[in-house]
């Protein structure tokens, strides 16, 4: 899967520590709050709240309001649009905000440097034989061109790829930072948790008893280097095939290499001056396949595998490629089989407050290009969800993200027929998980 969100907004926020300093970050942010706020009418299938804990998908001529977020006007907000439009941006403030990231991963316990340049250094890898040269050759939709994650290249580079797992290991450790280095594997695993409540399963036998058969397929799409397939492969080892998918040949090479050496975790105690091995011991694995591909267009037969996972993909990805990454799937996936989503919530109280605080926004959506698309199109993909899959259930997973489960029915007479079933919220409203991530301009000193 992709970076955190919370990678951009890190980037960001640590770049206006550097250069402003807290006092006027927290000027600038509650600026924000107080800026008027376009809205943008979304005349879509309106989701209604019924009773606590169910949300039904009503055909109504209901109005949804959400913030569009699109640039402001003021002092606080031309000097951002200023900064960012500027080569201080990329040459100057990026660079600096990326130091203060891994100074926070070597602070806790993270080797960044030592395990980039470990795997920088293998000569056998695809990037030191020079794999990149024929690269240029293959076709990628158009929203994979752009820049993201402040890589101006987007992730069509080994710079990207090499920092992906580092850069998801350090922001889970800031914004988990009782767990230190194990944050990002109390994020992930509360993505777990909130599936397994909701009935994820594999092959699930007739007596509702979560059974693996034999030839059970999983199929990770947006994979990036297999963080997230890897983790697939250890929760359910009867699995027969795991496949991730990802349009990037710089990430698959990265993910490949590492399933190739696999590497055991860095000692970075030991007196050895010169340590190896990665940032998390990585186990070899003959049932994971690592593909190069596009994931609205797989290849796969269809009615071929048990489940398909999509961790943390949607936010990057304009509405119309959410929905045929959806189809998809649904293509793919069996009779009865489930797809998996786990992403963020702009329904959630944490990030609608993000959200309307506008000079922030601005930064967020300075390395997330579709940001804006994806939050207002979250009702639009959940109705597109609903028309296709027989069952869909929705619960929150942290304070700021969902997990959603789909489930594709016996026969075609069964698509479009179900309600959402929505666990996120509290009879009173307020989000069913409390929101344990530090505020944006915080440091884990200052929590």
């Amino acid at each position: 899967d992709t970076h955190h969100f919370n990678h951009n907004i890190n980037i960001i926020l640590l770049t206006m520590r550097l250069v402003f300093g807290p006092p006027l970050i927290l000027l600038i942010c509650s600026l924000g709050l107080n800026v008027a706020v376009p809205l943008h009418v979304d005349a879509s299938p309106a989701f209604v709240t019924n009773s606590p804990g169910t949300l039904s998908r009503q055909k109504q001529n209901g109005l949804i309001l959400h913030a569009t977020a699109e640039p402001r006007s003021g002092f606080a907000q031309q000097l951002l649009n200023f900064a960012l439009a500027s080569p201080i941006w990329t040459y100057v403030l990026v660079p600096q905000a990326r130091a203060s990231i891994v100074k926070t991963a070597e602070e806790n316990g993270i080797p960044w440097i030592a395990a980039k340049e470990w795997l920088r250094s293998q000569k056998d890898a695809p990037w030191a034989l020079g794999a990149d040269a024929d690269y240029g050759d293959i076709q990628y939709p158009e929203y994979y061109k752009k820049s993201f994650h402040a890589y101006s290249d987007g992730n069509l580079n080994y710079d990207a790829a090499f920092e992906q797992e580092l850069a998801s290991r350090s922001i889970g450790a800031r914004n988990f930072p009782e767990y230190s280095d194990r944050g990002e594997d109390v994020f992930r695993g509360a993505f777990d948790q909130a599936l397994s409540k909701l009935g994820a399963g594999v092959n699930q036998s007739s007596d509702d008893q979560k059974e693996v058969t034999k030839g059970s397929i999983i199929v990770d799409f947006g994979c990036g280097t297999g963080t997230s397939t890897r983790r697939l492969a250890k929760q359910f080892p009867q699995v027969t095939q795991l496949i991730g998918v990802d349009l990037s040949p710089y990430f698959i090479d990265v993910g490949q290499t590492l399933l190739k050496l696999a590497p055991s975790a860095m000692d970075v105690a030991n007196e050895n001056n010169n340590p190896q091995g990665w940032i998390t011991a990585i186990d070899s694995d003959t049932r994971i396949q690592l593909r190069q591909g596009d994931m609205a267009n797989t290849q796969l037969p269809s009615n071929s595998v048990s489940v398909v996972n999509l961790s943390l993909v949607l936010h990057e990805l304009p509405t119309s490629a959410a929905k045929e990454v959806i189809l998809e799937a649904h293509r793919i996936l069996q009779p009865g089989g489930q797809l998996w989503i786990s992403e963020m919530d702009f329904e959630s109280t944490a990030y609608k407050a993000q959200r309307e605080n506008a000079l922030l926004f601005s930064l967020l959506r300075a390395t997330e290009p579709y940001l804006d698309e994806y939050a207002d199109g979250m009702p639009e993909v959940k109705n597109y969800i609903t028309d296709i899959f027989s069952v869909v259930k929705i619960a929150a997973a942290t304070g700021r993200h969902y997990a959603l489960l789909a489930e594709k029915g016996k026969d075609d007479d069964d698509a479009g027929q179900s309600m959402i079933e929505d666990y996120r919220f509290k009879p009173d409203g307020s989000y069913a998980v409390e929101d344990t991530h530090l505020k944006p301009w915080e440091s884990k000193q200052d929590s």
